[in-house]
């Protein structure tokens, strides 16, 4: 049961549905659901809001719902810019500081990207300066990891994803999952991303506007890394000569994320050292040890 005290003045029907969530028992949704609506009772006992103020309020939520379909994840970009996502994303507790700090997947993930052989072109337009990638994906102890999933996809050259702008490019475009060799190597070819500002078409974008928040991103390519024994990591190589290094609109920058584009005679290339977490899940034995 929770034991913690009614708020002080606290909202009777607030209490009342607080007396319910305890009779449901401790787990982790009632006791969510228990401090959201606190402190949400709170803000509404504070900013007294008027009915045309929650109906805008509402609709400002069904807004984001509509916005939301099989190819934008406005939901994830609203968590996103009110740095919920990075929170979450950066409280692993005992974090091997060895490992690659994780990042926001964004709203643009697509989880069907096709899988290609080592060395693949992501481009599927021909649209773009030429890049080549280079990366390895090893554990905190530094052996590499063989047969790892590493799962690619960024903007063109212009900072538009392909499922942002389907008229002008290709199913796919800039995507792939390729498999780790036995050096957890790694290679594909594509194009030089641009940096961007977070899509202000939408009602989150337009929010963010209106409270006078910076949307830009500097350039970047995301990578989803999934191998046995580990942990999934999901982060992002940013272009250290972006203007926009400084203010991410989502302050997801870390120093450890921060990539050097070099000049090559065909364009640029780009080295990307990906270090997973050992798989921390208890095993049956340790289970029946606690």
């Amino acid at each position: 049961m929770d034991s913690r005290p009614a708020l002080v003045g606290e909202n009777r029907i607030a209490a009342a549905l607080r007396a319910r969530l305890q009779q449901s028992g401790p787990d982790r949704l009632s006791l969510a659901v228990g401090l959201i609506l606190e402190h949400a009772f709170a803000v509404l006992k504070d900013l007294k809001p008027s009915e045309a103020e929650f109906e805008q309020l509402l609709q400002f939520l069904t807004d984001v719902g509509y916005a939301t379909d099989a190819r934008r994840q406005e939901w994830v970009l609203l968590a996103d810019v009110f740095g919920f996502s990075d929170h979450v994303a950066g409280c692993s507790a005992g974090r091997d500081p060895t490992a690659t700090p994780s990042t926001l997947p964004g709203p643009f993930f697509r989880p069907d990207a096709p899988r290609l052989e080592s060395g693949a072109n992501l481009c599927r337009d021909g649209v773009g300066a030429p890049l080549a990638v280079r990366g390895r994906v090893t554990s905190t102890d530094g052996q590499p990891i063989c047969g790892a999933e590493v799962d690619v996809w960024h903007a063109n050259g212009k900072g538009r994803y392909e499922n942002q702008d389907p008229d002008s490019q290709p199913e796919h475009n800039l995507r792939g999952r390729f498999v780790t060799d036995a050096n957890g190597g790694f290679a594909f070819r594509t194009v030089r991303p641009g940096g961007y500002s977070l899509p202000d078409d939408g009602p989150v974008g337009r929010l963010a506007q209106r409270l006078g928040l910076s949307l830009d991103r500097p350039a970047h390519l995301h990578f989803a890394v999934t191998a046995q024994g580990h942990q999934r990591l999901v982060t992002a190589i940013f272009d250290g000569s972006d203007s926009a290094i400084d203010r991410d609109a989502l302050s997801a920058v870390k120093p450890a994320l921060i990539g050097t584009f070099k000049p090559e005679a065909f364009g640029h290339s780009l080295d990307v050292a990906l270090v997973l977490l050992p798989d921390a899940t208890p095993q049956p034995n340790d289970l029946q040890k606690g």
